[in-house]
């Protein structure tokens, strides 16, 4: 096996699939039936967003902490309360019909531990239809609110997927599995969004192991990142240095235990 096609059949194994995709898939269904009887008109909008509808999500077998981002849009014509009041509203929710399951608050969310996913329930405003959808600033800002946009990305997903050869997802769940395999000290949003905003210096005929090479020589962290988190990506870059250099060498079986090591098969 080459290194290409180590990295294309694992990031194929990294689609969400099977099984797990149906349960997923249910789980969904019953949280949106289970929001419009609890809530009725109180409700606006309640609708699933994140990696999940970008198809960059993992599977729990390569990630635990893989979530459903779930948006819940209250109704504010008769009045609109502060974020905590909404997320006790959603917390109320969460204790009626999933009792038995860990719920706990995360800010901006609420948070449904089930089985086989969790789910991020986060609360949302809209005030009038040319408004942009709010949700719960960070803790430490002087808003309550601040405006999303919990679709947009997706688009700038697949714009830039469809521009590159569609190597864009392989390597975004090629690199969210190195960071789930190493404590998940980046967010996945973060690494999404880094991984669309470069551009690749690359033909259409190139291939995943290149954008993958491309990445680790691009990437970097911010001056403020803790040494420990700046080691493992150092070492990352080292290994995919080292790959390339025993690829280049001629020495194949060596470059793919190394990528092996950095990356396991699943």
């Amino acid at each position: 096996m080459t290194v290409n096609s180590h990295l294309e059949n694992l990031s194929s194994s990294l689609v969400l699939k099977g099984d797990e995709k149906d349960s997923i898939s249910t789980s969904i269904a019953t949280i949106s039936t289970r929001l419009s009887s609890y809530f009725g008109s109180n409700i606006k909008e309640r609708f699933q967003f994140g990696s999940s509808t970008r198809g960059t999500i993992l599977p729990r077998r390569a990630d635990e902490g893989s979530d459903i981002d779930y948006l819940v849009v209250f109704d504010t014509s008769s009045e609109t309360y502060k974020p905590q009041t909404y997320l006790d509203k959603l917390r109320k929710f969460a204790e009626h019909y999933y009792s038995t399951s860990i719920s706990r608050q995360s800010h901006p969310t609420i948070a449904i531990e089930l089985n086989h996913i969790r789910f991020e329930l986060v609360p949302s405003i809209k005030p009038d239809l040319w408004s942009s959808y709010q949700i719960p600033s960070p803790s430490d800002s002087f808003m309550q609110w601040m405006d999303t946009d919990p679709t947009g990305f997706s688009q700038r997903l697949t714009d830039k997927n469809s521009s590159n050869a569609y190597r864009i997802k392989p390597l975004i769940r090629l690199v969210k599995y190195w960071n789930a395999l190493n404590g998940r000290h980046f967010s996945s949003y973060d690494l999404e969004n880094y991984i669309v905003s470069v551009n690749y210096p690359f033909f259409y005929s190139a291939t995943l192991k290149d954008y993958f090479y491309a990445f680790w020589n691009m990437f970097s962290y911010g001056s403020g990142t803790p040494q420990y988190v700046a080691d493992k990506v150092n070492r990352a870059k080292e290994n995919v240095a080292a790959i390339a250099q025993h690829e280049q060498d001629g020495y194949p079986s060596l470059a793919e235990g190394t990528l092996q090591k950095m990356l396991p098969s699943i």
